[in-house]
C-alpha cells in the first residue's frame, strides 16, 4: 500500500485506541477490494467499541480526526459502533466523515463487505464480531438506496455539475445493478465497466476513468457531462427496481 496511507493509518490507530474502547477496527471498500487509489479514494474505516459512545469520547474522536495529517485525513471515514449495538442495521452510529462528526446507520453494503473483504487493522476480524447480512437484507437495503435517494436526487439538475456526483452516480448504479440481479458486490473498478455494458455513455464512462486512474480523459464539457451522467442514472435506476 502507498507509504503514506500506511502512516496515516497507524497514526490513527495510535490516537484512536486511547481515546475510546476500542474492540476491533477494519477497513472496507477500496481499501479491502484491492481498489484503493491513493489520493482519490476515500478510506473507509468501522470500529467496534466496548461501550456506546460518551459525550467527552465523542469530543475525542473529534479532536483524534482534526489531529491526522492532511491532505490524506480529509479522505479518513470511520463509524463507532458499540458491541451491544451491533445488531440492528437501522441504529445511527456516531461518524466521522467529510470532516464532520454526526450519526448516521452502517449499511447492509458496508457490513457485507466487512464480511467478503476486509482489512483487519486492530482486533478480530469481522466475522468473529459482526453479524451477516443476509440477502434479503441486503437487497431491501440496495432498493431502498435506488429509490429513495438516488432517484431524488435526479431530480435536480444542478448538483450533477459537480465530479462527485457524476462518479458516485454512474459507480453506484452500476454496482447495485449487479448486487441485485447477482447477490454480490463489485469493486469501482469493476462497476465502469459494467456502467459501460449498461449503456452509459463512452465519454462519461472515459471521464470517471480518468479522474480515478489517470488514463487521458476526454474532451467534455461539465455541462454535457452532467445531462448524460443524469439520463443515464435516472433511466439505469428505473430499469434495475423494475
Amino acid at each position: 500500500m502507498h507509504a503514506a496511507t500506511e502512516r496515516l493509518l497507524t497514526d490513527f490507530l495510535d490516537r484512536i485506541e486511547p481515546a475510546v474502547p476500542l474492540v476491533a477496527l477494519w477497513a472496507h471498500g477500496s481499501l479491502g477490494a484491492g481498489d484503493y487509489r491513493p489520493g482519490r479514494s476515500d478510506l473507509d474505516l468501522v470500529a467496534v467499541l466496548d461501550s456506546p459512545v460518551t459525550m467527552q469520547q465523542w469530543r475525542d474522536i473529534k479532536a483524534v480526526h482534526r489531529s491526522l495529517e492532511p491532505p490524506l485525513a480529509a479522505l479518513l471515514h470511520c463509524s463507532y459502533l458499540p458491541r451491544q449495538e451491533l445488531d440492528d442495521l437501522s441504529t445511527e452510529h456516531v461518524t466521522w466523515a467529510h470532516e464532520r462528526i454526526f450519526r448516521r446507520p452502517v449499511t447492509a453494503v458496508t457490513r457485507r463487505e466487512l464480511h467478503t473483504a476486509p482489512r483487519r487493522l486492530y482486533g478480530p476480524p469481522p466475522g468473529e464480531v459482526l453479524p451477516p447480512v443476509s440477502d434479503a437484507e441486503l437487497e431491501a437495503f440496495v432498493r431502498s438506496d435506488l429509490r429513495d435517494f438516488w432517484l431524488v436526487k435526479t431530480r435536480a439538475r444542478r448538483r450533477w455539475l459537480q465530479e462527485v456526483w457524476v462518479d458516485l452516480g454512474v459507480l453506484t448504479v452500476a454496482r447495485a445493478t449487479v448486487t441485485l440481479r447477482e447477490g454480490r458486490l463489485i469493486s469501482k473498478r469493476e462497476a465502469l465497466d459494467v456502467a459501460a455494458g449498461m449503456g452509459a455513455p463512452d465519454t462519461v464512462v472515459a471521464d470517471i476513468r480518468a479522474r480515478r486512474y489517470g488514463t487521458p480523459p476526454p474532451v467534455l464539457s461539465r455541462f454535457r457531462r452532467a445531462r448524460l451522467a443524469r439520463a443515464f442514472v435516472r433511466s439505469a435506476i428505473r430499469k434495475a427496481l423494475a
